[in-house]
């Protein structure tokens, strides 16, 4: 039973990481302007934030969900604004040079940014909310370690995809010139803002809503 828990665990994972949204954005522009290790680094942070979403629901933790998504306005915005300073600071900094290991970014940035935009996405949540009921021992399990095991699961299978791919891309870095990184960057940068403002404009279609 754990073993097939686990083993789900690490499929969720990987179909959370995989779709290319604005995070995977920001993990794949990374990999490219600073090598594999910082886009990892940044998947790690998202990988953190989804397995915390994770526990809540497979623990049963009711009140604290009925929290995150009572407010899930609140975080929607700040995802939103956090993507657009990110995607302008994308598009307005100029690459260094790709021959030379940047000193000036931080791993520890890397991944408390992308933790808090991911946290910022209650969406996920809902996404475990529905899934979970369907694996009725995580809930149902007589111990703590059976939902555990779980979220290990998940975990671990976003850490995989995200070394993957970021390290994937990180070995391109030394066939991109300069200017094919600007303009990689630039690109990113104008996707990532534009997911920002469109995260941002559906809570207004949500209010006209309610």
């Amino acid at each position: 039973m754990e073993t097939g828990l686990f083993i789900q665990g690490v499929i969720i994972g990987i179909a959370l990481a995989a779709p290319v949204g604005p995070i995977a954005f920001v993990c794949i522009q990374r990999s490219l302007a600073y090598g594999r290790l910082h886009g990892i680094t940044s998947g790690f942070g998202i990988a953190t934030a989804d397995a915390f979403y994770a526990a809540v629901t497979a623990f049963g933790l009711a009140l604290i969900s009925d929290f995150l998504l009572a407010r899930q306005w609140f975080f929607r915005l700040f995802g939103g604004l956090a993507l657009i300073a990110v995607g302008l600071r994308i598009v307005f900094t100029a690459p260094s040079d790709i021959t030379i290991t940047p000193e000036n970014e931080s791993f520890f940035a890397d991944y408390t940014t992308m933790l808090a935009i991911t946290l910022a996405n209650p969406l996920t949540l809902l996404f475990f909310t529905i899934i979970i009921p369907g694996l009725g021992a995580v809930i149902q399990g007589s111990t703590w370690a059976t939902p555990a095991i779980f979220v290990v699961g998940v975990f671990l299978g976003e850490i995989g995809w995200w070394a993957f791919l970021c390290g994937t891309l990180g070995s391109m870095r030394s066939y991109l010139t300069r200017e094919r990184l600007h303009l990689i960057n630039r690109l990113a940068g104008l996707v990532i803002t534009a997911f920002g403002v469109v995260l941002i404009a559906s809570l207004m279609v949500t209010n006209d809503i309610a």
